[in-house]
């Protein structure tokens, strides 16, 4: 699927990165609902409700897929929580203008129930658990029992998860939440990811028992103007 987008230099960098909610008729918005359909259907058969959003490297733009992709869940009133499970580089705190001295790693290490330390974004029915402060061990924390239980506990409270993870060729944390989520989005971006890197990461993703729901590829440009393309599992592209 293609969709020109317009051009975005009168935006800031923060309506840049939430342009759903900042210009929700843009066709670059559009797009994003086209990337919730597609995931409704996958849906259709088995559940698709926690939903982790990774990508090969950083820098690809995974972290604003996340969030666009809650805004336009929450748009269709459903109520959504995004997580920032990126307890390496966190960005959604800057993101959306919330606090950062509780979150995740608060409920992994200090018991603290999730709504205590969930936050109220500025879109109607979008909460946020922000990453809180960064641990010395997140692949550790990613992996316990506790984190079986925040995410079982967020799917009673919430319609849609989505989790903004780490890159997954660096570090493990994708592929650990890969495996407790019943869906995966890859994001890669034109230029800048290699196709044998993003090979390897399906194949991490393959390993961890992950469902590779499709592929976004960002910053397409063609004639001038800027592409999203969102690829099925099946898809031959």
């Amino acid at each position: 699927m293609v969709l020109k987008r317009k051009n975005k230099e009168h935006l800031t960098e923060k309506q840049r990165s939430l342009i759903t909610h900042f210009e929700p008729k843009s066709p670059i918005s559009e797009q994003y609902r086209t990337l919730r359909s597609n995931i409704q259907f996958a849906g259709l058969e088995n559940e698709m409700r926690l939903i982790t959003v990774t990508s090969t490297l950083p820098g690809e733009g995974k972290s604003t897929t996340a969030a666009n992709l809650a805004i336009v869940l929450a748009q269709q009133e459903h109520n959504v929580l995004l997580i920032d499970a990126d307890m390496r580089k966190p960005t959604n705190h800057y993101t959306f203008q919330l606090d950062n001295h509780t979150g995740l790693t608060k409920i992994l290490t200090q018991n603290v129930p999730l709504g205590d330390v969930t936050q109220e974004s500025a879109i109607l029915g979008l909460d946020v658990l922000t990453c809180g402060p960064i641990p010395p061990n997140p692949a550790e924390l990613l992996s316990m029992k506790r984190m079986d239980w925040l995410l079982q506990e967020a799917k009673k409270q919430y319609d849609y998860v989505i989790l903004d993870t780490p890159p997954i060729l660096p570090v493990t944390d994708g592929q650990i939440l890969a495996n407790k989520s019943d869906g995966v989005l890859l994001v890669v971006s034109s230029g800048k990811t290699g196709i044998e890197g993003a090979k390897k990461a399906k194949e991490l993703l393959e390993q961890a028992k992950g469902k590779l729901l499709g592929v976004v590829l960002n910053g397409k440009d063609k004639k001038n103007s800027n592409y999203y393309y969102y690829y099925g599992e099946n898809s031959d592209k």
